[in-house]
């Protein structure tokens, strides 16, 4: 799909052009993951670091809280999910076109989940 939207172009642009929101990005692009996961996958990332980048990601919507897991403990904890699989950049006449392929794997699991509630 191509990118309409110039506030979506540009948090894609930005997300892209910063090293440590692609590590997070690719490291769930495929399966859900905990915070603590991310920062184990991505170690050279600060803890803080990653809490901010993760939640500029959410709030531009690059990311989403894929589940809330309770510990038996009570704790809380979401997984996180990449909502693309892969995006293309191109400069062509004066114009940024984005193309994005959401990453259906989650789309999928959010159909099925909003169909089942009754």
């Amino acid at each position: 799909m191509i990118i309409k939207s110039q506030r979506r172009k540009n948090a894609l642009l930005t997300a892209l052009a910063d090293e440590e929101m692609v590590k997070i990005m690719n490291s769930v692009m495929h399966n859900s993951k905990s915070f603590n996961d991310i920062t184990e996958d991505n170690s050279d990332i600060p803890r803080t670091t990653a809490f901010r980048k993760i939640k500029w990601l959410l709030n531009q919507e690059i990311l989403v809280v894929d589940k809330i897991v309770i510990t038996s403990e009570g704790k809380k904890f979401s997984l996180y999910h990449s909502t693309l699989k892969a995006i293309n950049v191109k400069y062509e006449n004066n114009d940024i076109v984005v193309e994005a392929e959401e990453n259906f794997d989650i789309a999928k699991k959010w159909v099925a989940k909003f169909f089942s509630l009754d």
